[in-house]
């Protein structure tokens, strides 16, 4: 099983009702959420952790995890509120405003973890998840714990105007977020970063070059998402490139998101999910990743809100 972990939220996307008004419509989402959910479509052993209220919202979380088949007796539920996300697209790109506070996802705490059956391969962190305390010390306690047995990934999917708000009512926040996808990265397995994200933790340069001096930090592998272009997975003696499927693009909500379910399914599929699997993975192994992961974001960025395709649609 693949366990991510990580927020779950409600994605208030944008839409006009039959009277023309401008309106907001409900959609479980969260860039983990989706990642499990995901998983769950392509047919992968799915799990998720993470605070999950028990009020409408949540209920609306839980009932969309299992419908896709993610497991969720791994979450820890209480009776704080739902994070929302309110979402503006402008030209198909997705820009947010969190409503986080006091939330049952924000103030998860290390009492709340839960302990792993050996059923468990791989552990799959990033997003929002990873900005606020108590929650995101929580994930890299976990982390931290299970990182010496299991396969980790993260997936930092930096919202850059997100960290700029809470830096704006947290002076330091910025810092300690650097400080702690520094750390997670250097614990992980494999890194998913897009192109922007690449720039913005490790500077400007060719994106091969910079892409390997995080891999000198510790991970094995690390994927790039170069939006329309394609994607990439950089070793330390690897360099392989898919281009993305050209399809209509309706959003770019779950992308990111889509494209790690797709690498990791088909990195499970190869039975690579392992310590000693991802550190020596094969050309073949690395593109079957690469282009599972960029059909599946093809199949949801051509259809609005974060809906990440089932394995018969690919």
């Amino acid at each position: 099983m693949i366990l991510s972990c990580g927020e779950a939220l409600i994605d208030m996307l944008p839409r006009t009702t039959a009277a023309d008004e401008v309106a907001f419509a409900p959609y479980a989402g969260g860039a983990v959420m989706n990642t499990a959910i995901a998983l769950g479509r392509l047919g992968v052993p799915s799990g998720f952790f993470s605070g999950l209220s028990n009020d409408l919202m949540g209920e609306i979380l839980v009932d969309t995890l299992e419908a896709s088949k993610v497991d969720t007796s791994f979450a820890a539920r209480s009776g704080r509120p739902t994070t929302l996300a309110f979402v503006k697209l402008v030209n198909g790109n997705a820009t947010y405003s969190f409503y986080d506070e006091n939330t049952a996802g924000r103030m998860i705490a290390p009492a709340d973890l839960p302990s792993l059956p050996d059923s468990i391969s791989t552990l799959f962190f990033g997003g929002i998840s990873l900005v606020n305390d108590p929650a995101a010390s929580t994930y890299e306690a976990l982390q931290s714990r299970e990182a010496a047995r299991r396969v980790t990934m993260i997936d930092p999917n930096i919202r850059v105007k997100y960290l700029e708000l809470m830096e704006s009512l947290t002076p330091g926040t910025q810092a300690a977020y650097r400080a702690r996808i520094g750390r997670m990265v250097s614990m992980a397995d494999m890194v998913k970063v897009s192109d922007e994200d690449l720039h913005w933790l490790m500077g400007e340069g060719d994106l091969e070059a910079v892409a390997r001096k995080l891999i000198a930090t510790g991970p094995k592998v690390i994927f790039i998402t170069e939006g329309a272009s394609g994607a990439r997975a950089v070793t330390a003696t690897q360099n392989r490139f898919v281009a993305a499927t050209k399809v209509t693009v309706a959003d770019t909500v779950g992308a990111g998101d889509t494209f790690n379910a797709g690498a990791l399914a088909a990195l499970h599929q190869a039975g690579a999910l392992t310590k000693a699997g991802v550190a020596d993975l094969s050309d073949a192994q690395l593109d079957a990743a690469l282009s599972l992961g960029t059909r599946a974001a093809a199949v949801t960025v051509s259809r609005a809100g974060a809906n990440p395709p089932w394995a018969h649609e690919l």
